[in-house]
């Protein structure tokens, strides 16, 4: 997989994506498999920017249940269980266990309810021939469970507590690059850091897009039958330059974020109710509060969603130390034993995601709960363009599936049917995961720990392969990264020359798993960038300059003046 930018030129595509989130390769993935000619292009990296800002959860849809929409449960539901299937090396099951309070709303007689529902909706959950993918069925524990389970909690009018099961993306880079790989696989033309800065107008239709790679600054044009705009929250700058101006249909966004702190709980994920009022104006019945989720990862905790309302260029979206201050605070108020501080925080994530308009409290705001197409004949009158409006990770295959039906449609070519729900992504064809993975352990290549083989088939699957392959031809990448006993140096030339990763932070954040532990010490930077220094031909300042690049993203973790 080779950043190749003649590609994108020497011929008329179908669909030219723009936008290489989730959304964006997963699209380009199903159009390329119905024999489509694609081209994807991001201008940053891919998965750089919203797509990496996930509570890392693919989930049923439980919380549907207060709002009635049973529809959109079966999606989720479906699609977990999709996921599961063609990425089995990255999505797994996990627990989940909230309290409960008195008996009304909140109380295990309504969350009783609930979950029989939920089991009833998600009948089909079990069907796939892992029993490693089964979810158990959901449960009311008593107050004393509740207690043991998560010591500490408010245990003014506690009730009892409630589990159900859901599932776990154990890295949603890995994620990205695995159906990118199959998209190229399958004929994708893919680049990363190559923006585009216009459309190609002819008249009243868009023949392709003007791009520009960020790296050279060349510009060039990539001209396609239809352009497909997945830039997620650059949908309104997109659309401003098709308008040469201010769009009449902006989309307004929200501030999420999620942070990964010390480990608070091992195996099971905990809700915990926020103590600020929160109003879902979409609910048949509201809660009256948030709940934020403290939830196992990578033997630490990823605790989110805190949101709030954007007005700014998604360009100058940051996620700053007051940002992570406040959260901090809310989630001590929530749950008083974790006691967060900022040395807690390994990392953050942040994102852009649409909201509707009307809100009157910016920290009191509502999610747009439904994707949304927009075809710019119906509503601009300019042909040979779409976009669409993203609302969740868990849904994007779904939706991907549904958007290039629409793009045959537009196209005028009959339907074909999507196969990404029976295909496996790049390295998930294992058909019994804990069986395949046992079996790896018990016959791992000498020089290599039962640890190293184990965290390169849960992040590659199959392909793991391609990083021994690496390391046994380029004795200088054999071994760990410095202070590392699982990350290789091969993971790192792979991702440059497989992966199109052009920065450091592309591996410390994308490639690998270095990134969300913490900011990695000096010795590990440098051994990185040195091996990067050697694959793109780095001078030594670009090699000073890349290490501060990486260093500057942990300031907002860094205490103040």
């Amino acid at each position: 997989m080779k950043r190749d930018l003649n590609q994108l030129t020497q011929k008329e595509f179908d669909i030219v994506l723009v936008g290489g989130g989730i959304y964006g390769v997963m699209t380009a993935w199903d159009a390329a498999l119905r024999g489509l000619r694609v081209a994807l292009i991001e201008s940053g990296d891919f998965g750089g920017a919203t797509s990496s800002n996930s509570l890392k959860i693919i989930h049923g849809g439980l919380r549907y249940i207060q709002h009635a929409d049973i529809r959109r449960m079966r999606e989720s539901i479906r699609e977990r269980r999709i996921m599961m299937k063609i990425a089995p090396h990255l999505v797994y099951p996990l627990e989940f266990v909230i309290p409960t309070y008195g008996h009304f709303i909140k109380g295990p007689e309504a969350m009783f309810v609930a979950l029989k529902i939920n089991d009833l909706v998600s009948f089909d959950r079990n069907t796939l021939p892992d029993s490693q993918k089964h979810l158990p069925a959901g449960k009311i524990i008593s107050r004393e469970e509740c207690l043991r389970r998560i010591p500490g909690v408010d245990e003014e009018n506690l009730s009892g507590g409630a589990v159900w099961y859901d599932a776990q993306l154990y890295n949603s880079e890995r994620m990205i690059f695995s159906i990118l790989h199959s998209a190229v696989d399958a004929g994708v033309a893919a680049a990363n850091y190559v923006a585009a800065k216009d459309f190609i107008r002819e008249e009243n239709r868009v023949a392709g897009v003007l791009a520009e790679d960020q790296l050279s600054g060349d510009r060039f044009e990539i001209r396609g039958k239809l352009v497909v705009n997945t830039t997620g929250p650059w949908i309104n700058k997109m659309l401003n330059r098709l308008k040469k101006g201010t769009h009449p249909g902006e989309v307004t966004l929200a501030k999420m974020m999620n942070i990964v702190t010390k480990p608070l709980f091992d195996g099971y994920s905990v809700g915990v109710y926020s103590k600020y009022e929160y109003k879902d104006r979409d609910a048949v019945i509201s809660k009256g509060s948030r709940l934020y989720f403290i939830t196992p990862w990578r033997n630490l905790s990823l605790i989110g969603t805190a949101q709030m309302a954007y007005e700014g260029d998604p360009d100058e979206f940051r996620i700053t130390h007051e940002d992570i201050e406040i959260f901090m605070k809310e989630i001590n108020e929530a749950y008083p034993t974790a006691n967060l501080t900022f040395k807690d925080v390994r990392f953050y994530y942040g994102g852009l995601l649409p909201i509707k308009a009307d809100y009157n409290d910016p920290r009191n705001v509502t999610l747009t709960k439904h994707y949304r197409f927009i075809d710019h004949k119906k509503e601009d009158g300019i042909d040979g363009l779409l976009s669409v409006v993203s609302v969740k990770y868990t849904t994007a295959r779904d939706v991907s599936e549904k958007l290039v039906n629409l793009a045959l449609q537009k196209l005028g070519l009959k339907n074909r049917p999507s196969k990404t729900a029976e295909t496996p992504v790049y390295g998930g064809d294992i058909d019994h995961f804990k069986a395949y993975l046992q079996d790896v352990l018990e016959n791992s290549p000498d020089g290599f720990s039962r640890d190293v083989m184990r965290h390169l088939v849960i992040n590659y699957g199959t392909a793991y392969r391609d990083i021994l392959q690496i390391a046994e031809e380029n004795a200088a990448a054999a071994g760990p990264l410095k202070g590392q006993t699982e990350i290789l140096k091969a993971e790192v030339v792979h991702g440059v020359r497989e992966e199109m990763a052009q920065h450091l932070g592309d591996v410390v954040f994308r490639r690998t798993e270095l990134g969300p532990s913490g900011l990695p010490g000096e010795a590990v930077l440098a051994d990185i960038a040195a091996l990067m220094a050697a694959e793109l031909g780095w001078n030594k300042q670009q090699v000073r300059d890349e290490i501060q690049a990486v260093k500057k993203v942990y300031e907002p973790l860094l205490p103040e003046d």
